[in-house]
Order: C-alpha cells, then sequence, then structure tokens
C-alpha cells in the first residue's frame, strides 16, 4: 500500500470522493455540535491547506482524512483554548483578524471501520505534524478524544486521565497513540464540546426514550446527557484531554 498524505488545496476535487467514505465514523449525535456545525464546512475553503486526506495510490482510494487549524498558544495549560469549541472560534477569529498564528492544533483523524485494522492514527498524526514543520510552527495541539471514555461515561475525565497501565502508559488506547510519539498530557477538559436539542432529536440521536427529566447515559456517549422535558432540552458537554506534541524543526 502506498500512502500519500494530500492536502485539499492541492487536490480539491478529493473532497467530492471523501464526502460519504466517512459517513460511519461518528456515532450520530457527535454531528450535532451547537460549536462545530457553525464552522466545519468552512474549514475547506478557509483552511485549505491544513486539510488533508491519506491518499492511497495504489487503489486509488481515501482511507483516512484529517483536519487541522492554526491557533495561538502560549505553552501552558492555563492558556489553551476552552476546549475544541473554543479552539475553532479563536481560530476563524485569528483569521478574520489577520493575526499570525504560532500553533498547529489538530481536530478530528477520520478513518472508516474498514481501514481502522491499519494502524493508520499514528501515520495521520505524522502527516500533522508535517504540515506544522511546513507552516513553520513548534507545536502540534490535539483537544483528543478518548476512544475508552464511552465505557465508562459516569467518571470524571479529570480521573479518567489518570488511569494507567502497568507501563507508565494511559489506559486509553488513543492517548497511548499520542504518548508513543513523544506528546505530552496537558489537562483535562470536561467541557470541550456542547451539543444541544430537543427531546426528540435527542432520543432520534441516540435511540433511546427519555421518559423525565434527569441525566442520561447513552451508547457511544463519553458522559451523560441531561434531559430537561419542561424546557423540551437536552445538554451535552463532551470531554476531552490536551495533549501536546512538540514538531521537529527542519
Amino acid at each position: 500500500m502506498s500512502l500519500e498524505t494530500v492536502l485539499y488545496s492541492q487536490r480539491p476535487e478529493l473532497r467530492d470522493r471523501s464526502d460519504d467514505a466517512f459517513d460511519d465514523v461518528w456515532p450520530e449525535y457527535n454531528m450535532h455540535g451547537d460549536v462545530m456545525n457553525e464552522y466545519w464546512g468552512s474549514l475547506y475553503d478557509d483552511f485549505s491547506d491544513f486539510q488533508f486526506v491519506l491518499y492511497d495510490e495504489d487503489g486509488d482510494e481515501v482511507v483516512a482524512e484529517g483536519h487541522t487549524i492554526p491557533c495561538k498558544w502560549d505553552r501552558s495549560a492555563q492558556g489553551l483554548p476552552a476546549g475544541i469549541d473554543g479552539l475553532i472560534v479563536e481560530g476563524f477569529a485569528l483569521k478574520r483578524e489577520g493575526v499570525r498564528p504560532d500553533t498547529l492544533s489538530a481536530l478530528a483523524v477520520e478513518i472508516p471501520p474498514r481501514h481502522q485494522a491499519r494502524r493508520l492514527s499514528a501515520v495521520m498524526l505524522d502527516s500533522m505534524r508535517g504540515i506544522a514543520q511546513e507552516h513553520g510552527f513548534a507545536n502540534l495541539i490535539a483537544p483528543v478524544r478518548p476512544s475508552w471514555k464511552d465505557r465508562y461515561p459516569l467518571v470524571p475525565i479529570d480521573r479518567y486521565v489518570r488511569w494507567t497501565r502497568d507501563d507508565g502508559l494511559s489506559f486509553d488506547p488513543w492517548i497511548r497513540v499520542h504518548q508513543r510519539m513523544g506528546a505530552e498530557i496537558l489537562k483535562p477538559e470536561p467541557h470541550s464540546l456542547i451539543i444541544s436539542g430537543t427531546v426528540v432529536e435527542w432520543e432520534k440521536w441516540t435511540q433511546m426514550v427519555f421518559p423525565e427529566t434527569g441525566e442520561y447515559v447513552f451508547p457511544k456517549g463519553l458522559a451523560p446527557v441531561t434531559i430537561d422535558i419542561d424546557t423540551d432540552k437536552g445538554i451535552y458537554w463532551e470531554p476531552n484531554v490536551w495533549i501536546a506534541h512538540r514538531v521537529p524543526t527542519s
């Protein structure tokens, strides 16, 4: 398999080919972020040099997609954006105001289930570090969505992130991928991405019924959703973990 990192600015036609390829990467509820949905579609036009695919030349196939955005960061945990929602808002604001960024942040790595056995996650992160290097950024940060957090939705993210194995690496497989590449955990982010909707919408997204007001665990949720029958509202805050990579100097 011959894989190549291709920016959408280099081959914009690949976007049409990849639109349907990633439909089954995310659970349905995760496609309805209040803030993320406002900005996501504009990434391809406003930041096309920072959106890319992993392209299999031999099979003429897009096998993974990566999303990043330039930002500013003072290299402290306190100076990180307010989750992935705050990150994308700040990234677009910097571009609008003409402020020079100094850091690249990951937004998402999307690998369809049929390609997930190929161990492409580290390849995608390495591509992100390469993009950061090309633009002169010394750091790549990432609001990581822990891959096993949905197994423990009632455990607060600040406790979950401290769980380790006997070898000292994180309990979480996706965080371990970052650590093996030399990344450092900076801090947990309990309120990273907000998703709100009506009760009916949440019932559709989760294939559940919410008979009364309360907090509910739901399939593939990283934390409970809070349902309020009186206001006809469901609110979910997805937690992330901020991680930082040093980018090799050229």
